[in-house]
């Protein structure tokens, strides 16, 4: 435990009593848990395989294996369990199905495939946004604890009841289907552990609980921890009240508080030492959240020095500021040591990034944007994923009704329509069905040529794989989209050559990973478990590339830069609109205070006097959260005695314009 300040040794040593440590951004919070998991193997308080340390996205858990991996020797650390919510849910109802009202061969839906489902149930033809507020209010109340039938006979209204109609029609295809959904993977385990022979199982296996971004948890999150750490309390819980920013989604930072409610041993430890910023920028960040009520105070500081104070910038309109920033850009990487990997421009609402993505390209940086589309969601991988299911498990019916005609083997919807309304009757699987010689024979002899050769194609290649001719999953995998020439479809399928070969990088690019995935699992269902929570929600590809980071304010959390630009704060932005409304300031100012903390070293903010949305130009004020800021701390020209923007400033800089042309 060398290097660790007093009070991380004492969140490492703590573990008679509930622990909740209150960390504050850049604290050193993932350090803290990777050293107890640690010290807890280490005294002999727990084995590894006894403890359990739980994250929200895979590429946190990644991480944090990767630190135990470093500070445990590999046979200590045999059986320790790091992984997300969703992972360790999936686990809990793959152990025993029954107990969840399913089957074994579970599948799991994507967030597309939930979504096509819903929009089936969904009166006439429904748009994209009803769609997901219809799968929002779903996944709500799922996560609320409340079954269909008892939305039902709780509606209020005739949408409350229309929308607790399509909710059991959801479930009851769902259960037709033997899938799950991502809600699932948390409402369900927390259910079936409301039963204590259950409860009793899972705790003798996980004794010990360390969770990650406490005040991200979910209320069906809750429930499901309370019931595997028991009325003890065998647990740590890391989180900060300040950075909770995604109710939205259901978070709850009231679970922070309810802890003690719960737990009246629960011990308390503030990390307020932080490791990333500079003063300057720490004092900033302390006096916006020193707005917002809290149970648990704590302040911020650093030995790093006050560093510069922060820049703010005033532009006419966001074509201007875009070009400042542009220019900010470019001085800052001609005149330091700064790549452009070092900077990240961040923003409330995505509409924002289009004008500074223009101005970066006419200045010739290099950027990214974090947010978009992911891999996952392109239709190479959602097709090449469903083979791969099918090719381990030929019952998965989700995966069998997305590729069924794809390539088109003349099985039309009418006739996949059939197959399911035969399939539902007769208690089968679509597998099954598809492969029954008396539905094929009230089929069109074409549909029924394709569903009996597409049905004997995964026996064939399902064969091959039990009977282990090549011991490689992935191989055969590989060899399945050979055999059925996806790829030249992919290449009938796309309206331009590049757009082609851009596919085809994609679904090699999945082949691989699958292929590498296969070599370190030891069995088709973990492999399948891998694919499918590794599609989940907040997850991105990783990238070392060399460029600028442009990114919403809620995907910056958890991130860190040497330089931080932050645009638009201007009321109605940041705040939003819709929260000065309804009186929803507090967690506007959480996301402000996670911007101001993802710099290290310096901090640069704008707002405009008027700016273009929706269709029309209206003058702005700026936030009420830069108003909020010391001016002591702050650079800001014309502003309480500062001296005016310089001529070139006002024109633009023209040493960066000259280094711009010149390069």
């Amino acid at each position: 435990m060398d290097g660790l300040n007093p009070q991380q040794r004492a969140a490492v040593t703590h573990f008679e009593s509930p622990l909740l440590v209150l960390a504050g951004a850049g604290s050193g919070k993932t350090r803290v848990i990777t050293e107890k998991i640690a010290w807890l193997i280490d005294q002999g308080h727990f084995r590894a395989s006894q403890i359990a340390a739980i994250t929200f996205t895979n590429k946190a858990a990644r991480e944090m294996r990767k630190r135990v991996g470093k500070r445990i020797r590999r046979k200590a650390a045999e059986g320790l369990t790091v992984s997300t919510f969703h992972s360790l849910g999936w686990a809990i109802v793959r152990d025993d199905p029954q107990a969840a009202g399913l089957k074994h061969g579970i599948s799991i839906l994507d967030q597309h495939a939930a979504a096509d489902l819903v929009r089936e149930l969904l009166p006439g033809a429904a748009r994209s946004d009803q769609v997901y507020m219809a799968q929002a209010a779903i996944g709500r109340l799922k996560d609320a604890g409340i079954e269909p039938a008892r939305a039902l006979s709780g509606a209020e209204s005739e949408g409350e009841a229309q929308l607790a109609s399509v909710y059991s029609a959801y479930r009851q295809r769902l259960d037709e289907l033997n899938a799950v959904d991502f809600d699932d993977l948390i409402a369900l385990p927390a259910k079936m552990l409301d039963a204590p022979e259950m409860r009793a199982r899972w705790r003798s296996r996980m004794r010990y609980f360390l969770v990650d971004e406490y005040q991200d948890t979910s209320a069906a999150q809750y429930r499901l921890l309370r019931r595997l750490s028991g009325e003890s309390g065998t647990f740590t819980a890391v989180g900060d009240d300040d950075q909770s920013i995604y109710g939205w989604r259901g978070a709850r930072p009231e679970n922070l508080d309810q802890l003690g409610v719960d737990y009246p041993r629960l011990a308390v430890i503030k990390l307020e030492q932080n490791y990333r910023s500079v003063g300057t920028i720490l004092k900033a960040a302390n006096a916006v959240i020193a707005g917002n009520p809290h149970t648990h105070e704590k302040r911020l500081w650093s030995e790093h020095g006050p560093g510069d104070r922060i820049a703010i910038r005033e532009y006419g309109d966001e074509v201007e500021e875009a070009e400042g920033i542009a220019r900010a850009l470019m001085e800052s990487h001609g005149s330091s040591s700064m790549r452009w990997g070092h900077a990240a421009v961040l923003y409330r609402s995505n509409f924002q990034a289009r004008e500074i993505e223009k101005a970066l390209r006419e200045y010739g940086i290099p950027y990214r944007i974090s947010g978009g589309p992911s891999w996952f969601d392109a239709r190479e991988i959602r097709d090449g994923l469903a083979y791969l299911k099918l090719l381990l498990n030929p019952e998965d019916n989700p995966s069998f009704m997305r590729v069924a005609n794809t390539p088109r083997r003349g099985i039309g919807s009418s006739s996949m329509a059939r197959l399911m309304d035969y399939a539902r009757a007769a208690g089968q699987s679509l597998f099954e069905a598809a492969a029954d010689a008396q539905f094929q024979r009230e089929l069109p002899e074409r549909a029924a040529r394709g569903l009996r050769g597409f049905s004997n194609m995964l026996i064939d290649f399902n064969h091959r794989l039990e009977r282990g001719e090549q011991t490689d999953t992935g191989t055969h995998y590989r060899e399945l989209l050979e055999h059925i020439e996806y790829g030249e479809w992919l290449d009938e399928q796309s309206d331009k050559p590049e757009q082609a070969r851009r596919r085809r990088k994609s679904l090699d690019d999945l082949v691989r990973w699958v292929e590498r995935l296969s070599a370190d699992t030891g069995s088709g269902d973990e492999l399948i478990a891998r694919v499918s929570l590794a599609a989940g929600p907040d997850d991105e590809r990783d990238s070392d590339a060399d460029e600028v980071r442009l990114m919403t304010l809620h995907a910056a959390k958890g991130l860190e830069f040497p330089r931080v630009w932050l645009a638009g704060l201007e009321d109605g932005l940041l705040p939003h609109l819709r929260s000065i409304e309804e009186g929803r300031i507090e967690e506007e100012r959480r996301l402000m205070y996670v911007g101001l903390t993802r710099a290290e070293r310096r901090l640069s903010l704008s707002f405009c006097k008027s700016r273009r949305q929706f269709g029309e130009t209206s003058a702005r004020e700026p936030s009420r959260f830069i108003e909020e800021l010391p001016m002591e701390l702050l650079d800001w020209p014309g502003k309480d005695g500062q001296a005016p923007p310089s001529a070139d400033e006002a024109r633009g800089n023209l040493a960066a314009l000259k280094a711009m042309l010149d390069g």
